[in-house]
C-alpha cells in the first residue's frame, strides 16, 4: 500500500488544505465574527399597497448629503458653554450656495497661508538643521571613517565575519566537544592512591609510543634524535616551580607591611586616565572645533589665546603630543607672550619642561611667572634658591619672588633677606610687617616706624604696632596708636571703611590681642553713624560679633553702648543676656550689680542677680539682694515672690507665710494665689481654703482661684463640691478653657462621659474655635474607646481651625501607620512652622528608626520653640533610646538652662503638688518616664 506524504511535510510554505474542498455547513468568516447580513431590498418591501400609496401622495422628504456622518456626542466633544461642538447645519442639504460660500472662504484661507509660508517653510527648515545637528544621522557621524575604508585591503574585507542567523544557534549547531586539562590536584590525589605515575615513559614523551593501551608505532627503529635522553618528566615538580612562579611574582607587587599591595589602585587609575581621552562629546564637535582653531591661528598667528586653546583642545581629546607640538609652534611665533611658555610647560613631562623654561627664561628675562615655575620645577631646595636668587637679580623689585625666596630661608637668613627686601620694594606692607615679625621688640618698632614713613596710608601697619605693644603688655600704649591711627590715615586722605576695621577688630581677638581689638572698636564704632541710628546699629553690629563668635568684640560693643546710653534698659537687657550666655558668672554677677545701680528701679535686674546667687548657693547674698530691692521697689509683686520662692526652697515656710501675709497687702491676685498653692502644697487644706474664700470675695473673676478651688475639694475627694466650684468659676469665667476642661475631667473621671461631652460642647459653643477645646474633645472620645466618633470629631476640628498645629500633630497620629506621612505634608501645608507639627515630624521619623532625621527635626524643633517642655522631654527620652551618655547629658543640660515651662505633659507633671520642689532636670526625667516610643 503506498503512503502519501503531504505537501505540507515536502514543502513548509504549501498548505495542505489549499487544494481541498470546503467541508459542509462551511462559512467563510464565521471564526473571526465576519458574518454576513440581511438589508431590506433583500426580502422587498415592508409597506402593503395602501400605505404605499398614501406614501405616494406625501411631499418628498428631505434627502441628506450621502456623506452624513452620524453626530458625535462623545464627552470629549462637549463644552460647557458651547454644548457639543461640529457644524450646526451639517445634516441640511448641500445647494450651490453653500458651495460658493465654500469656496470663497477657501479662496481666503489659500490667501491668508500665503501671506505667511515663505516664514514656516524658513522655520521648519531651520528647525530641521538645529535638530540634524543636535542628532546627526549615523552616515553624517561616520562619514569620515567611511573614507578611511578605500585604505581596506582584499585580505582585510575577506576577514571580515558574514552576518549569519543567530536564532537557535545552540540547536542548529551542535556544541563540540571540549577537553579540559585536569587539575594538579586531581593528579598529585591520584598519584596517592598509586592509580598513576609521577613521572612518564621516555617513549611516551618522545612520541614514538601513545600511553593509550593498543596503540603503538608500527615503524621499526624509528626514534626521535631530540628526545634521546632518558630523562623522566616529573608531574609534581611542574605543579610545585607552577606555584613558585605565581608566589615570586605576587611578592614582587608586595610591600613589606602585611603583605599589602604596593601597586596604588587610584594611583593606577590616575595614570590609566591620563592616556584615554577624557573628551565624551561628539565627533563632530570635535572637528568642528579643530577647524575653528585652525582658522583663528592662520587668520592671526600672533595671538597666543588661540594656540593655548588650540593645546587644550587637543588634549581634551588625548592627542598629548599634538597639543605639544601645537603649543611649541606656539611659542615659535610668538616668543614674547609668558602664557604660551608656561602652558608649553605644563603640557611636558619634567625633563622637557626645564629646557621649555630656560628657553623662555632667556627670552622672557623679566617675566615673574616663568621664574616661579622654573623655581617650582627644580626638586632640591637649593637648586630653587639658586633660581629664585638669580630671578631677583633680574627683578629685584617683584615682591612675588621676594615672598617665595624667604619662604625657603630659615629664620636668620629670612630677616636679612626682608631687610633687603624693604629696600627694594619699599612699598610692599606684607614684607615691612614679615620683617617686624623677625625683629626683637626694639627693632620691630624701629620697622613699623620705618614702614608708616614709606606707607602711610596702610593702616595694617597702625594695627601691627598696636599689637606689638599689646603682645610686649604696653597695653597703654594701644588706644593711643589706633587713635593718631585714624587721624594720621584722615590727614594722608584715607577713606575710614568702618565694615574694614571692624573685621580687623575680630582678626585681632583671634590673634589673642583683645586690648587692640577695644581699642578699635571704641574709636570706630560711630564712624558713619547718624545719632539717631546709633543703638538700633550698634546692637546689629553687637549680634553680628556674636555670629563670628568674636565674643571679645561683641562685649565690646555692649560696653561702649553702656556708656553712650546709660540709662537704657534694653541696652542694659542686651548686655546682660549676653553675658549670662557667652560670659563667665563673675562678669554676669558685675554687670547686673552695674545694672541695679544705674536702672534700680527695672525688678528684672534685681530678680536675675538674686536668682543667680541662690544658683550659686549664696543664700544671704541672695537675701541681700531682695533686701535692698524691698527698699526701693516696695510694691513690687515679682519682688514679693521672689522672696518668698527663695524662703521656700531653703524650707523656711514660716517667713514665707509671713512674707505673703505683709505681700498680700499689696492688693494682688497672684499674691493670694501663691499663698493658697504654698498651703496646698504642705497640705494646709483648711488654710488653703480659707484663703481661697477670702481671695474669691476679692476677685471673683479670676479664673486661677476658681480652678484651684475646684482642685483642692477634687483632691480630698469632694467631688460634688468641686463641681460647684467649678460651676460658679464658669459663671464668672466664662471664657476661661482651662475650667471647662477640669470639669470636663472631673465628670469623666467618675465615669460620666455623657456629661463631659456635653459641658465640652457648652464650652465650644461659648468659645468657638478653640483648639483646645476640640483636642479635649478628641481625648475623651479616644479615652473612652470611641475611635470612631474621635475621628469624627477631629475632622470638624480640623475645618473649624485648620491653623492649628496641635490638632494637626494629634491628628497625624490618629491615622494608621501608612497614611501619617500624607497627613504630615497636609500638617505642614497649613503650619509650616508650628511646634507641635515639628515635633509629630520628629516622632514619625523616631517610628521609622532614622535616627539621624530624627535627631535633626529634634534639634529644630527646639530651636523653634526651646520653652515648649513636651520636645525637650521627647528629645531626652530619644537621646536614652539611641543617643551616647554624652549627647543625653547636653540635651538634659541645655534644658535646664532654658527652664521650659509649657507643653501639655510637662504642665501636668510641673503642676502636680507633689512635684512642687523638684528641679528643671528631674521633672524632665519623669516626663521623659511617661513618654513612649512612638510605634
Amino acid at each position: 500500500m503506498a503512503h502519501i506524504i503531504p505537501g505540507s511535510l515536502v514543502n513548509k510554505r504549501k498548505k495542505n488544505f489549499m487544494d481541498m474542498p470546503a467541508p459542509a455547513g462551511y462559512v467563510a468568516g464565521i471564526g473571526r465574527g465576519a458574518t454576513g447580513f440581511t438589508t431590506r431590498s433583500d426580502i422587498g418591501p415592508s409597506l402593503m399597497e395602501e400605505h404605499m400609496a398614501e406614501a405616494a401622495t406625501a411631499p418628498p422628504m428631505k434627502r441628506p448629503r450621502e456623506e452624513e456622518e452620524h453626530e458625535d456626542l462623545n464627552d470629549a466633544n462637549f463644552d460647557e458653554f458651547e454644548g457639543y461642538g461640529g457644524s450646526l447645519f451639517s445634516k441640511d442639504p448641500y445647494d450651490d450656495d453653500d458651495k460658493e460660500a465654500d469656496e470663497i472662504y477657501q479662496a481666503l484661507e489659500e490667501r491668508l497661508d500665503e501671506r505667511r509660508r515663505h516664514y514656516r517653510e524658513r522655520k521648519y527648515k531651520d528647525a530641521v538643521e538645529l535638530y540634524r545637528r543636535e542628532r546627526p544621522k549615523i552616515q553624517q557621524q561616520f562619514s569620515d571613517l567611511k573614507r578611511s575604508l578605500a585604505d581596506v585591503s582584499e585580505a582585510e574585507w575577506a576577514a571580515i565575519p558574514e552576518v549569519g542567523d543567530a536564532r537557535n544557534k545552540a540547536k542548529r549547531n551542535v556544541r563540540a566537544e571540549k577537553f579540559t586539562p585536569v587539575p594538579d590536584s586531581v593528579i598529585a590525589s591520584a598519584m596517592g592512591y598509586g592509580q598513576m605515575n609521577s613521572t612518564m615513559d621516555t617513549n611516551v614523551q618522545s612520541g614514538i609510543q601513545s600511553s593509550l593501551g593498543g596503540i603503538t608505532s608500527s615503524i621499526p627503529g624509528f626514534q626521535t634524535s631530540g628526545t634521546a635522553t632518558s630523562t623522566n618528566l616529573d608531574l609534581t615538580k611542574i605543579s610545585q616551580v607552577q606555584r613558585q612562579i605565581m608566589q615570586f611574582r605576587l611578592n614582587q607587587v608586595s610591600d613589606s607591611v602585611s603583605g599589602q599591595t604596593s601597586i596604588d589602585p587610584k594611583g593606577y587609575l590616575t595614570q590609566m586616565s591620563s592616556v584615554v581621552p577624557q573628551y565624551g562629546g561628539d565627533i563632530s564637535d570635535i572637528k568642528k572645533g579643530r577647524l575653528l582653531m585652525k582658522s583663528v591661528r592662520e587668520t592671526n598667528p600672533h595671538h597666543p589665546p588661540a594656540w593655548i586653546a588650540s593645546a587644550r583642545l587637543e588634549e581634551a581629546v588625548g592627542k598629548f603630543q599634538v597639543a605639544r607640538n601645537l603649543i611649541m609652534e606656539g611659542c615659535g611665533k610668538n616668543p614674547k607672550s609668558a602664557d604660551l611658555w608656561l602652558e608649553a610647560v605644563r603640557l611636558h613631562p619634567p625633563e622637557t619642561a626645564k629646557s621649555i623654561v630656560a628657553t623662555a627664561v632667556s627670552k622672557l628675562p623679566n617675566s615673574v611667572n616663568i621664574w616661579i615655575k622654573a623655581a617650582d620645577l627644580e626638586i632640591e631646595t637649593k637648586a630653587k634658591k639658586k633660581v629664585l636668587r638669580k630671578a631677583l637679580e633680574h627683578i629685584p623689585n617683584s615682591v612675588k619672588l621676594w615672598k617665595a625666596a624667604v619662604e625657603l630661608e630659615d629664620p636668620e637668613d629670612a630677616r636679612e633677606m626682608l631687610t633687603r627686601a624693604v629696600e627694594c620694594c619699599s612699598a610692599s606692607t606684607e614684607l615691612w610687617l614679615a620683617l617686624a615679625r623677625l625683629e626683637t621688640y626694639e627693632n620691630a618698632r624701629k620697622v613699623l616706624n620705618k614702614a608708616r614713613e614709606h606707607i602711610p596710608t596702610d593702616r595694617h601697619i597702625w594695627i601691627s604696632a598696636a599689637r606689638l605693644e599689646e603682645s610686649n603688655g604696653n597695653t597703654v600704649m594701644v588706644p593711643k596708636i589706633i587713635d593718631r591711627a585714624l587721624k594720621s590715615l584722615k590727614a594722608n586722605v584715607v577713606e575710614i571703611n568702618r565694615d574694614q576695621w571692624l573685621k580687623d577688630a575680630i582678626d585681632a581677638e583671634k590673634s589673642g590681642n583683645v586690648v587692640t581689638c577695644q581699642a578699635i572698636i571704641n574709636n570706630v564704632l560711630g564712624i558713619g553713624i547718624e545719632d539717631e541710628d546709633r543703638k538700633h546699629s550698634w546692637m546689629e553690629d553687637a549680634q553680628m560679633f556674636t555670629r563670628e563668635a568674636a565674643y571679645a568684640c561683641a562685649r565690646a560693643v555692649y560696653a561702649h553702648a553702656l556708656q553712650i546710653f546709660a540709662v537704657k534698659k534694653s541696652v542694659w537687657q542686651e548686655a546682660v543676656q549676653f553675658e549670662k550666655n557667652y560670659g563667665t558668672v563673675e562678669n554676669y554677677d558685675a554687670l547686673l550689680e552695674r545694672a541695679t545701680v544705674v536702672c534700680p528701679n527695672t525688678e528684672e535686674f534685681w530678680l536675675r542677680l538674686a536668682k543667680s546667687k541662690w544658683l550659686q548657693d549664696k543664700i544671704p547674698e541672695a537675701q541681700n539682694v531682695l533686701s535692698k530691692a524691698f527698699e526701693i521697689n516696695p510694691n513690687s509683686e515679682d519682688i514679693w515672690l521672689a522672696a518668698v520662692k527663695l524662703e521656700t526652697e531653703n524650707n523656711q515656710y514660716e517667713r514665707a507665710r509671713k512674707l505673703l501675709e505683709n505681700a498680700r497687702k499689696v492688693a494682688a491676685p497672684r499674691i493670694w494665689m501663691k499663698s493658697v498653692r504654698l498651703e496646698w502644697c504642705l497640705n494646709n487644706f483648711d488654710e488653703a481654703l480659707k484663703l481661697l474664700k477670702q481671695g474669691l470675695e476679692l476677685y471673683p473673676t479670676f479664673a486661677k482661684l476658681h480652678m484651684m478651688h475646684g482642685q483642692i475639694l477634687q483632691h480630698m475627694g469632694r467631688y460634688d463640691d468641686a463641681f460647684k466650684a467649678y460651676n460658679e468659676g464658669i459663671k464668672k469665667c466664662a471664657g476661661s478653657i482651662p475650667i471647662w476642661i477640669l470639669l470636663s475631667r472631673l465628670e469623666e473621671g467618675r465615669n460620666r462621659v455623657i456629661q463631659a461631652r456635653s459641658h465640652l460642647e457648652r464650652a465650644r459653643m461659648k468659645n468657638p474655635k478653640n483648639e483646645l477645646l476640640w483636642l479635649e474633645s478628641v481625648n475623651v472620645e479616644l479615652r473612652a474607646g470611641n475611635r470612631e466618633l474621635a475621628s469624627e470629631r477631629m475632622s470638624r476640628a480640623l475645618q473649624e481651625c485648620d491653623q492649628s498645629g496641635i490638632l494637626w500633630a494629634k491628628a497625624i497620629f490618629m491615622e494608621e501607620h501608612h497614611g501619617r506621612r500624607s497627613k504630615f505634608i497636609d500638617a505642614t501645608k497649613k503650619c509650616e512652622h508650628d511646634h507641635n507639627v515639628h515635633l509629630a515630624g520628629a516622632k514619625i521619623m523616631w517610628a521609622n528608626r532614622k535616627v539621624a532625621k530624627a535627631r535633626k527635626w529634634f534639634q529644630q524643633t527646639v530651636q523653634l520653640e526651646p520653652l515648649f517642655g513636651d520636645v525637650w522631654a521627647y528629645y531626652y527620652k530619644f537621646e536614652l533610646v539611641h543617643g551616647t551618655e554624652k549627647e543625653q547629658a547636653a540635651v538634659k543640660e541645655k534644658c535646664i538652662s532654658t527652664e521650659p515651662r509649657y507643653g501639655e505633659l510637662w504642665i501636668e507633671v510641673s503642676k502636680d503638688v507633689a512635684n512642687w520642689r523638684k528641679k528643671t532636670g528631674e521633672m524632665l526625667e519623669m516626663v521623659a518616664k511617661k513618654i513612649e516610643i512612638p510605634r
